[in-house]
């Protein structure tokens, strides 16, 4: 059983940063990818960021040169570093692993960008 566990949502002003931690039950050395998505009121859940385990990443268009996502193996951890914060991307933001047959989820956590 895999359980994941974010932190580190909140309310911050525009301009402002948050980072959000993902921490797995076990190693994610496991895992093929983990990431982010996130969901808004009324709209559907979006991909925000990728990490494989070769360590590349992608992320959503909107939130390039804003975000960053990083992996610590050593913690069981995913991270994702938001900077510049607007109120577009006020959403819960969903920690998910994928191993070759299954994605996980996490909780959610809500970030809430005050414009």
């Amino acid at each position: 059983q895999v359980v994941l566990v974010e932190s580190g949502g909140g309310l911050v002003q525009a301009g402002g940063s948050l980072r959000l931690s993902c921490a797995a039950s076990g190693s994610i050395s496991r895992f093929n990818a983990m990431g982010w998505f996130r969901q808004a009121p009324g709209k559907q859940r979006e991909l925000v960021a990728i990490i494989t385990s070769s360590e590349f990443t992608n992320y959503k268009d909107s939130v390039k040169g804003r975000f960053t996502i990083s992996r610590d193996n050593a913690k069981n951890t995913v991270y994702l570093q938001m900077n510049s914060l607007i109120a577009e991307d006020t959403a819960v933001y969903y920690c998910y692993a994928d191993t070759k047959d299954v994605r996980y989820w996490g909780q959610g956590t809500q970030v809430t960008v005050s414009s």
